[in-house]
């Protein structure tokens, strides 16, 4: 019985001192903010105001390093790009240098024998030097791809 009424009278005593509590806090509250919580509010907006400029710095940063690796991208796409136009031009006029040296010196044998040859020899002549044209031409596409 003795814990009951204790119990109970603790209970009141509680009930009563959060009641109290709240009414004292609600009743002295002033309008006006207290120094410290100036002080407070003025730090975590700076906080903040940083915190955005770290965050705008670090997307411009992130932006940048984008850039460079697509610039470094495109650079070597470009390279390896005229690296494949001069192997197109160089192979090809390889390719009509050796056409032309065995039909020319063919076609001077021929033309020695049988003058009226030399009009079929400058036809077969002119198509070996083609293969250099060819490879130009691969090359000029090449070129307006990169």
């Amino acid at each position: 019985m003795k814990r009951k009424v204790l119990t109970v009278f603790l209970g009141v005593i509680l009930i009563v001192g959060v009641f109290s509590c709240q009414v004292y806090a609600t009743s002295t509250k002033k309008n006006a903010m207290s120094e410290e919580e100036v002080q407070t509010m003025v730090n975590q907006k700076v906080q903040e105001a940083v915190s955005s400029a770290v965050t705008q710095m670090q997307a411009e940063q992130n932006a940048q390093n984008t850039t460079i690796e697509n610039e470094e991208k495109e650079n070597k796409s470009n390279g390896i790009g005229m690296v494949a136009a001069a192997i197109a031009t160089g192979l090809g006029c390889i390719g009509a240098g050796i056409a032309v040296a065995v039909v020319a010196s063919s076609a001077v044998g021929a033309i020695s024998e049988n003058p009226s040859l030399l009009g079929k020899t400058i036809i077969f002549a002119g198509l070996a030097e083609g293969i250099a044209i060819y490879g130009l031409i691969i090359a000029i596409m090449i070129l307006n791809k990169v």
